[in-house]
């Protein structure tokens, strides 16, 4: 007769199944010592189930040591209404597990060890078979690790999504790489050694060339203007005239005697004559 008990503060009811209680005999010299083994589930019938294994001298002790070790292995199951999402297969040793799922009103088509898992858990409609060995340990193992892993649809659908949307973020290596080209100005403006820039202060040099460049200019400038002033040359031949008066008065008092000296030839010349 399956036990329930109340766990945690939210009051899950958990109801036990014995699946199987194995007795192992140990001869020693004195006779034979037996031991038990014992395979429990617990579920609470909406979607949570757990399996273990207990082992004791006696078969009470056996059972509560396999609840115990069940009820810390606890799982949530997947459901699609009173059936499973998807078909799966699970090994486990030598045994190997098929679920499907079923229309609802199928109800539980399952034997012995996967009975106890799938009925524990909640599931109403599913098809099984078991493929391998028939050891109720092994078989219950792999139906517990075959509800462990199937997936919920929806969850499947949002982890995809998630993955796809990185997609669009590719522009953001782009900005990323624009972002270290920014930094490139700002080591500039940030290196001491521009502080010893007074070599830079000797670059009044280059601002001297300018003056040539603007001499140049004005000097073109200055050929049209020269054509007039080759026109108003006779201004500068009155520049020689100033020049020759300085020279005239020099030469006067030296032209003085001759004319002095002449004066008195023509006298004679007349009373020649006379």
């Amino acid at each position: 007769m399956p036990r329930q008990e109340q766990i945690g503060p939210g009051g899950i009811a958990l109801e036990e199944k014995v699946v199987q209680v194995n007795r192992v005999a140990k001869v020693v010299k004195g006779g034979r010592r037996f031991s038990f083994s014992a395979v429990v589930v617990v579920g609470d019938r909406s979607g949570h189930v757990g399996v273990g294994l207990g082992k004791a001298n006696e078969v009470p002790e056996s059972i509560r040591k396999g609840a115990e070790r069940a009820r810390k292995n606890i799982i949530r199951v997947p459901m699609a209404g009173t059936t499973i999402p998807h078909e799966i297969v699970q090994k486990f040793g030598a045994a190997q597990v098929l679920l499907k799922p079923a229309a609802p009103g199928t109800g539980v088509i399952a034997g012995g060890a996967v009975r106890a898992v799938v009925e524990a858990a909640g599931i109403k409609d599913v098809l099984s078979k078991s493929l391998g060995s028939s050891n109720p340990v092994n078989v219950v193992q792999a139906a517990l690790l075959a509800l462990t892993n199937l997936r919920d649809p929806q969850a499947v659908v949002q982890q995809r999504r998630r993955v796809a949307t990185p997609a669009p973020a590719a522009p953001a290596p782009a900005a990323r790489a624009a972002a270290p080209a920014e930094p490139a100005p700002e080591a500039a403006p940030a290196m001491p050694p521009t502080a010893a820039t007074p070599p830079t202060a000797a670059t009044p040099a280059p601002a001297a060339t300018p003056g040539p460049a603007a001499t140049p200019a004005p000097a073109t400038t200055a050929a049209p203007a020269a054509a007039p002033a080759s026109t108003a040359t006779p201004a500068t031949a009155a520049t020689p005239a100033t020049a020759a008066p300085e020279p005239a008065p020099d030469a006067q008092p030296l032209t003085a005697p001759t004319p002095s000296t002449v004066e008195p030839a023509p006298p004679p010349e007349g009373t020649a004559n006379g």
